[in-house]
């Protein structure tokens, strides 16, 4: 990673051309990297977590465009695939992945459908040897770029409507029949590797390459989405590594009024939480290793998976931010690593899943099971909770309270925050016990009991605050001096 991002092309064009740059893909792709999601059965490394998850990381200390290539292929084409594609088609398309460099991707989003992702109007009808898939979809990563494409559409019936359940397509763009039209390459910001656009579909699709699932559709997508939200520490922590080091090294070599930046206490500060998300995206890593294995059934496992998602990338925006805070102008640029990190991290809070509906759905989903055991206290409740039950000791004080179940949504992102960190505590506290550098746990479990801290407090005081939307009369200042 290190000899093709940093030798064999310059931080400048490689920062701001679009798409992968050659030198990646015959540097980085020969050496197959994806092959640590593939099944040793298919010539692959065998598909182990840590091993997909030290991929991304590498990948991300480099460029963070690059990891979420890999990390799509991965946990959005590869992984589905091996779960629940019919084990005939499977040898074809993993041989093209590991021998023809071959890349994948999903698409789900749509223009008019994008949180409300259920109600996507693409469909499908059955033919005598195909499914017609039809639809319109968008913002699918590596557009116009991949060779494969997992396609979710509902079945049309006779009335033309269509129904509740969501199916799964695998669509090869080099089969007759099956090409996608890109209709339009948006102008995204950052990631500026990643191709983005507005996708035409009219294909025809074999049977044979229809994914399977186990029960329904809509399971085998929470099941996907929730595997790839335990993937995000990967990239995360790759790429929070790359933002502490290079902060760390810019403070030591700057110097400020006879010293260097480490004296300053503001300066310690940021480069604690700094260290802080390291352990903690150290910590989500060891945990999804143990459980995101395909063996797992994960569709139920929302209340872990947005908490780790929402939390680790909400981290890594705050860590670019420190970056540049502490660089200062020189890191306000986009050929710089600070400042392509401010924008290349910024969709990843809104990407599979905008964090602030997670963090509404991780307190929804407490809320219910607080209901379910008829346990209004919300300390006496997480003690209880099998990702909770250790951290939440640490901060009692700040939980001891009855929960109203009847809460706006604006206090229900405030609780999904407080409830991400204390699961997040728990990871922490697990690694330490595992011998993980103890300087770092006690330092993390700091920083996340100080941030539980301000967030209660943002979370107990009132606010109903409302936009005036005709806010135009007296309010102008002119007219006031």
């Amino acid at each position: 990673m290190r000899e093709v991002f940093r030798s064999q092309v310059e931080s400048e064009k490689l920062s701001l051309q679009r798409g992968i740059p050659p030198a990646v893909l015959s540097g980085i792709m020969s050496l197959n990297p994806l092959s640590v999601s593939i099944p040793a059965a298919y010539g692959g490394r065998g598909g182990h977590i840590e091993e997909i998850l030290a991929v991304l990381s590498a990948a991300a200390y480099e460029s963070l465009s690059f990891s979420l290539t890999l990390g799509i292929n991965s946990g959005l084409f590869l992984q589905p695939v091996t779960k629940y594609a019919r084990e005939e088609i499977k040898g074809k398309i993993f041989s093209q992945f590991l021998h023809d460099r071959k890349m994948g991707g999903l698409m789900i989003t749509e223009p008019d459908y994008g949180t409300d992702a259920l109600s996507m109007q693409t469909s499908f009808t059955e033919g005598s040897d195909s499914y017609h898939v039809r639809g319109l979809k968008h913002w699918a990563g590596l557009t116009g770029f991949a060779d494969y494409w997992l396609l979710t559409a509902r079945e049309q019936v006779a009335s033309g409507d269509l129904k509740r359940d969501i199916d799964f397509f695998i669509c090869d763009v080099h089969a007759p029949g099956q090409e996608i039209i890109v209709e339009e390459y948006f102008d995204n910001l950052g990631l500026h590797q990643i191709p983005y656009g507005r996708n035409r579909i009219n294909v025809q699709i074999p049977k044979a390459y229809r994914l399977e699932p186990k029960t329904t559709g809509i399971k085998l997508l929470l099941d996907l989405l929730h595997r790839s939200r335990l993937h995000f520490p990967g990239m995360a922590h790759g790429f929070i590594h790359r933002m502490m080091d290079e902060a760390i090294e810019h403070c030591r070599k700057r110097w400020v009024s006879g010293n260097n930046l480490f004296h300053y206490d503001q300066v310690q500060q940021r480069l604690a939480r700094l260290q802080a998300s390291y352990t903690i995206t150290s910590a989500m890593c060891a945990y999804s290793s143990h459980r995101a294995g395909l063996e797992h059934e994960l569709s139920s496992a929302g209340l872990v998976a947005n908490s780790m998602k929402s939390l680790a990338t909400d981290l890594m925006q705050e860590s670019a931010q420190s970056l540049v805070q502490l660089v200062g102008a020189k890191a306000y640029r986009f050929s710089h690593i600070g400042g392509r990190g401010i924008v290349d991290s910024r969709p990843f809070q809104i990407f599979e899943g905008s964090n602030d509906i997670l963090y509404a759905q991780i307190s929804e989903s407490v809320v219910k099971r607080m209901k379910k055991a008829r346990e209004q206290n919300l300390f006496q409740f997480l003690r209880l909770l099998r990702h909770t039950e250790k951290a939440a000791w640490r901060v009692k004080e700040l939980l001891n309270f009855e929960l109203s179940i009847l809460l706006p949504q604006r206090k229900m992102v405030e609780l999904g925050k407080v409830v991400s960190r204390i699961v997040a505590m728990e990871m922490v506290m697990d690694l330490g016990v595992k011998g993980f550098h103890k300087e770092l746990i006690d330092n993390s479990i700091l920083v996340i009991r100080h941030e539980i801290a301000g967030l209660m407090g943002h979370f107990r005081m009132p606010d109903n605050s409302q936009v005036v939307e005709e806010y135009h009369q007296d309010s102008s200042w002119l007219g006031f001096v």
